[in-house]
């Protein structure tokens, strides 16, 4: 394989967290001839790297990271998989540039939204003269598309549920909460908080089980990119866990937002859909409840 450098063109790297997203962002950038760098974080990256360059470095080791950078001559990074933990300000090993603003990093750091905290990641990366993409443009084959994903189509309860959900999703992420939200009967019975999107399925199943919520309507999960996020990074992603919790907790479906959502493994996640009997679907932001599908 011909390594991005030997054309002439920088390195990417790819800074890792958990989950799959980082693996089929690495993947994908082999298929397209990159040879990526991966920078593994401490704690929370959980793939085997051991195929690629790669290092493992803390969340907050802004000067490590910029070494990496320099030694495997990286001109463009995407940040990709989950972060459970956000550094103290202890952890923060500073460069140079970090030091200047530490005072405005330790307060996003300890007040912040996810979305201003990645939001100051990316004004310090790209300090560096380092390029932030997103993991859409390395793979953009993970980009939910509008309409039904599989064989099973959302009844006209659903899209009520749909419309309400999204409008609380939306409202989520306006105070950068979360990008997450369940309505049962046209009601808001969850919204995602730091727990993530699964552990707020598995508190529906906990209220359905304890009569909180009706066991006759079913629900649907929305998930939304909040309406002020930089997309380059954090982009609302399912998988198959999404379908299997979905599942648990006995939502009729699940839906995304088009363009701006991304779906991990696509056909083994059309294929527990229809076999769950849950639909997917891609939805555009702002329309009305007739008008999502």
């Amino acid at each position: 394989m011909v390594s991005a450098s030997e054309n002439g063109k920088g390195r990417l790297a790819i800074i890792a967290g958990s989950g799959l997203l980082p693996v089929y962002v690495a993947d994908a950038a082999r298929q397209a001839g990159e040879n990526p760098v991966i920078i593994a974080l401490t704690d929370e990256a959980d793939r085997d790297w051991s195929a690629f360059d790669h290092a493992n470095l803390g969340v907050g080791n802004f000067a490590g990271l910029e070494a990496m950078f320099r030694r495997h001559g990286v001109d463009r990074v995407v940040m990709s998989g989950g972060v459970a933990r956000r550094p103290s300000w202890r952890q923060v090993h500073p460069t140079w540039r970090v030091i200047k603003e530490l005072p405005s990093t330790i307060r996003t750091l300890l007040s912040g939204g996810d979305n201003a905290v990645l939001q100051m990641v990316i004004r310090l990366i790209e300090a560096g003269g380092v390029r932030v993409v997103g993991a859409h443009e390395i793979a953009p084959d993970l980009l939910a598309t509008t309409g039904p994903l599989g064989k099973v189509l959302p009844a006209d309860e659903d899209i009520r549920d749909i419309a309400q959900g999204a409008r609380a999703a939306d409202a989520l992420g306006l105070l950068d909460v979360g990008q997450g939200a369940v309505s049962v009967g046209g009601r808001v019975v969850a919204l995602e908080g730091a727990e993530g999107t699964d552990k707020m399925i598995e508190r529906v199943a906990e209220l359905r089980a304890a009569g909180r919520i009706s066991t006759r309507r079913r629900g649907v999960l929305v998930k939304l990119c909040k309406p002020q996020q930089d997309i380059r990074a954090d982009l609302p992603s399912i998988g198959v866990s999404t379908i299997a919790n979905a599942k648990k907790a006995g939502l009729a479906g699940i839906a995304v937002e088009a363009g701006r959502a991304l779906i991990l493994d696509r056909q083994a996640v059309i294929a527990a859909a229809d076999e769950a009997s849950i639909f997917v679907c891609g939805i555009d932001r702002g329309l009305s409840a007739e008008g999502f599908m």
